[in-house]
């Protein structure tokens, strides 16, 4: 019997204690990909700590490799991994010994290839226990394995591999969790099919980087210091970098599928910035509230643009590429390597603060850290021993959390001598000698308060722990992993065709790499030399022939962000330009989804924009309380209007709700909203009109065959829409063209057909609206992104 003669053999060797009361039940570890590489260099070394660090806790072990060779060969693969293992160097020499002769014991190979080889294992399990009399008390299924497997494995563990009642299962799934948003929405829903939402764990090794896992107690631990400084009044800006001296050669084939982004800032960086940003529970250590304080925090992130981050990729990177995935002779790859990301939050504490987020392959140095740097508004007028000694107020205030590598060598905490000595555990945590020769950030050591693990632990010994404990805080939920590739997807689109920046790798890199923030995004700071643009060309879906008219008026075309970047500029010119002529800007905008995109970018990146001397008009509105989640107010004021200083009178929304009633005609909401146009505008031209079309030719709430609006004396209407909310209320075309100018904005390939239809036809508003708008003494101006205009 494998277990008594296990438990009988420590006992008698006297090098363990007595275990404590069996009742506490036995667990079964399975790790599927027992013989690959992430378990060779890792996983089993992890679970070999684990049996270490629980063989008293009173549960009992079994752990099961399992993988797709035959019974022989993979039981000699894994049992050559199993007899490397090693023990920490503080471990006792004969204690070691006894606890790796036992945990190989306990260790068994199985082939896992067909539902009757999980059935097979079931019921070897049961059957063990049985002969032991020992009650279960769960089962770790550790998929390291690809992800295209997931699904298949799933299904045999949940029909014929899952544990009895009142036993729990955990199932620990690795990375990549999916490829987008789409990918990833479709692997939780395969797997939601066969596991509970508790009984998933999906694994970011970085979450048992030590210096990592201590974020969250180190702001708990010292609140007191940190609870004043925390926020955007003190707080410069934040960086997580991670930085690698090798190369993707021999990973090519999963760099070009992933780079840079998705292998690293989506995941282990985004990971560490929430642990700094959250907001603080008051528990710290319940995991339920820990992970909903997390997710609060990634969604408060403003929405990435293309301008928010800079993109780099290694010379070498195309010749490995076309050597080890047998790509044709000129081969051109846009996968970044390297990557610079400027991300922003909307919660009150970090407004306005920049956090940066770096990683890159061939870079000049492998370090890891996340640090947060203070402003500093001292000005000392002596120097002298104060300063020499680090405690002068005028040098530079940070907390670093060093994951380890670099010039340190070791995962560390450290704090500038001018900010506070922090509170740190001195059992697991030791305040570390100062190291004359070494710098950090261009600082001597002496200046921090530096503090290491007094006991270092890989980071997957970490993890398995945790996951052996239960503790949910430490792995990705469904929600937070669908919540971080809704941020990162619209990023990962945008930069799909955007040819990055070469750099030659290693030191010579020199300050090619080197970037600073610019109106709201990020920029290289210097040119990229000639001599390192390779003959790329123009990508093919960058260039096309655009003629400058649409519809005998101008037209601007470009893809989509670079589209909304222009408009959102010309918008700025117009209406500084209205302001100096007049003293006041009329803006009339329109709502839906297409100006989003346009509002978010007037909101982040034109702060020179006369919001003081704006009036904002609706161009329409559709019939529900302003508050309602489709009202085209509720979409301006959350996107744009909650973001800049305008003045609260200077906002014009619709009447649509009066007398507890919604557009009901006796009310006379229109002719309310007439009445103040007429009474502001003057002539009632407003300077600037934004409009969109839909795919059936309306623009503003005027569609086809309209009753209302198309014509006659009436500036504002109500009208009726094909789609719910069917009431609406709009601007009457002759209104719209009484403007100074109109602008046309067309984004998607959806708009492609009506593009195409719109300039054939003529004028003929009752069939298509939008042909209708003809202003008859301003300017109209097309702006149509490529999707839309050439499909």
């Amino acid at each position: 019997k494998m277990l008594g003669r296990v438990l009988c053999t420590v006992l008698l060797v006297g090098a363990l204690p007595p275990p404590a009361a069996a009742s506490q039940g036995h667990i079964s570890v399975i790790l599927l990909g027992a013989t690959g590489d992430l378990a060779k260099k890792y996983l089993w070394q992890g679970l070999f700590q684990l049996y270490m660090d629980q063989v008293s806790s009173g549960h009992s072990f079994t752990f099961h490799g399992a993988a797709l060779a035959a019974l022989e060969p993979g039981q000699r693969l894994m049992f050559d991994v199993l007899k490397k293992l090693s023990c920490p160097p503080d471990e006792p020499p004969n204690r070691c010994a006894v606890l790796k002769d036992q945990f190989l014991k306990l260790s068994q190979y199985h082939q896992l290839k067909t539902a009757e080889n999980y059935t097979a294992l079931n019921r070897e399990i049961e059957t063990l226990l049985g002969q032991e009399g020992l009650k279960e008390a769960g089962r770790i299924f550790y998929f390291s394995v690809p992800p295209f497997a997931y699904t298949e494995i799933a299904q045999h563990i949940s029909s014929s591999c899952r544990p009895p009642a009142g036993a729990w299962l955990r199932v620990v799934l690795e990375k990549p969790f999916g490829h987008d948003l789409e990918s990833a929405q479709q692997l939780a829903a395969q797997l939601a099919g066969f596991f509970k939402e508790e009984e998933m764990y999906r694994v970011d090794h970085y979450l048992g980087k030590q210096a990592v896992a201590h974020i969250l107690p180190f702001r708990d631990q010292n609140r007191q210091f940190l609870d004043p400084i925390w926020n955007r009044h003190h707080v410069e800006r934040v960086e997580v970098v991670l930085k690698e001296t090798v190369d993707a050669k021999g990973r090519t084939s999963f760099y070009e599928q992933y780079g840079v982004i998705r292998d690293v800032l989506q995941n282990h960086l985004t990971e560490a910035l929430m642990f700094l940003i959250m907001e603080l529970p008051a528990n710290t250590s319940s995991a339920q509230d820990v992970v909903q304080h997390k997710l609060q925090a990634l969604q408060s992130l403003w929405e990435l643009e293309r301008s928010s981050a800079v993109l780099g990729q290694y010379q070498a990177y195309d010749s490995q590429v076309q050597e080890e995935l047998q790509e044709a002779r000129g081969y051109v790859s846009t996968t970044p390597t390297f990557a610079g990301v400027l991300i922003h939050s909307d919660s009150p504490r970090w407004e306005g603060v920049p956090f940066l987020l770096t990683s890159g392959k061939a870079l000049d140095e492998r370090v890891g850290y996340a640090r947060v740097l203070f402003k500093n508004r001292a000005y000392c007028t002596q120097s002298g021993s104060l300063r020499d000694a680090g405690h002068s107020q005028c040098k530079p205030k940070q907390i670093i959390f060093y994951f380890g590598h670099g010039a340190l060598s070791t995962p560390a905490v450290l704090v500038s001598r001018n900010l506070f000595q922090p509170v740190m555990p001195k059992d697991s945590w030791k305040e570390a000698e100062a190291r004359s020769e070494l710098h950090i950030f261009g600082q001597p050591l002496s200046d921090f308060y530096m503090y290491s693990p007094v006991k270092e632990r890989d980071a997957y010994s970490v993890l398995i722990s945790n996951i052996y404990h239960g503790r949910r805080d430490f792995f990705i939920t469904t929600e937070s992993l669908l919540a971080s590739w809704a941020f990162w997807t619209p990023l990962l689109d945008s930069t799909s065709r955007q040819p990055p920046r070469l750099y030659p790798g290693g030191v010579e890199n020199q300050q090619l790499l080197d970037f600073e923030m610019v109106s709201g995004g990020l920029a290289f700071t210097v040119a990229e030399p000639a001599e390192l643009l390779s003959p790329r060309g123009q990508m093919p879906s960058d260039f096309r022939a655009i003629q400058s008219k649409f519809r005998q008026s101008p037209l601007v075309s470009a893809w989509a962000e670079d589209l909304i970047s222009q408009l959102a500029s010309d918008m700025e010119q117009a209406a500084v330009s209205s302001v100096a002529r007049s003293g006041h800007f009329h803006l009339a905008l329109s709502g839906g989804s297409s100006p989003v995109g346009l509002f978010q970018r007037l909101a982040r990146h034109h702060y020179s924009f006369p919001w003081q001397h704006t009036h904002v008009w609706l161009v329409d509105e559709r019939c529900v309380p302003l508050t309602h989640s489709e009202s085209n107010f509720q979409g301006l004021h959350r996107h744009l209007l909650q973001h800049v200083r305008l003045p609260y009178f200077n906002i014009h929304p619709m009447p649509v709700h009066l007398n507890q009633r919604l557009c009901v005609e006796e009310d006379a909401g229109a002719q309310l909203y007439a009445k103040d146009i007429v009474a502001l505008v003057a002539n009632a031209s407003f300077d600037l009109v934004l409009l969109g079309v839909g795919t059936d030719g309306h623009t503003a709430s005027l569609f086809p065959r309209s009753e209302s609006g198309l014509e006659g004396a009436a500036s504002v209407v109500l009208t009726e829409s094909p789609v719910k909310p069917h009431q609406r209320m709009s601007l009457s075309l002759p209104l719209i063209n009484r403007a100074r100018q109109v602008f046309v904005l067309v984004l998607g390939k959806g708009k492609h057909d009506i593009t195409t239809l719109l300039s054939r036809v003529g004028h003929e508003p009752s069939k298509w609206p939008i042909s209708g708008v003809s202003p008859s003494s301003g300017q109209l101006v097309w702006y149509v992104d490529y999707e839309a205009l050439l499909g």
